[in-house]
């Protein structure tokens, strides 16, 4: 079955974008983009970057993870004011809102449906694995139904922010095994927990 996987960029303490939940390695951003971080990305998880930065770097792979992205809609919302109606071109793309009634692109599909329900049918197909980009108010309703966490962690905090999950998520303490870990020279580190089949684990 495939899995739903939460890969997201976390600074040390929590946060996956500040208050206003703008992109924190845009223009604008509070995150560096280290070049020993960049090649990590294009080496292993090269489906994960942006169209246009795909583009600009050459990349053809389709990588080995994700065959499909899902994202609600105020983290779309950051492609779109940058004028980018699809950022995942190369992915099956679903965005999850009550508020968009009908598609900014025709490769996009939007959803107002439950998406718990909708990961369900989602993880009964073939195919890749499933990436969940964000934000934290789609991975807080989400919550129970991630098999694995990868988290690019930055070596930077920012005190406050957007954090990893909304806290409208449900109180639901659970244990993460650590299955592969990287760190690298410029301090950032990626980590890949999953959650165990077994709870005795």
């Amino acid at each position: 079955m495939r899995k739903l996987v939460y890969y997201i960029a976390t600074t040390l303490d929590g946060f996956i974008a500040g208050p206003d939940g703008a992109d924190p390695t845009g223009p604008d951003g509070f995150w560096p983009i280290s070049a020993d971080y960049l090649e990590h990305l294009v080496a292993h998880y090269p489906e994960t970057l942006p169209g246009p930065a795909r583009a600009a770097l050459s990349i053809t792979a389709e990588g080995t993870h994700f065959d499909t992205v899902l994202e609600g809609r105020r983290s779309y919302e950051i492609g779109l004011k940058a004028g980018i109606t699809d950022a995942y071109p190369h992915l099956r793309h679903l965005v999850f809102s009550r508020t968009l009634t009908e598609s900014p692109d025709p490769a996009i599909e939007v959803l107002a449906a439950d998406p718990v329900q909708t990961v369900r049918e989602l993880k009964r197909e073939n195919g890749k694995d499933i990436w969940l980009v964000g934000g934290g108010e789609l991975a807080g309703a989400l919550y129970g139904e991630i098999d694995r966490l990868i988290l690019k962690v930055g070596p930077l905090t920012i005190g406050t922010g957007i954090p990893l999950f909304s806290h409208t998520a449900a109180f639901d303490p659970r244990n993460w095994k650590l299955t592969d870990h990287t760190v690298l020279d410029s301090g950032a580190a990626f980590l890949t927990y999953d959650r165990p089949t077994d709870p005795g684990e």
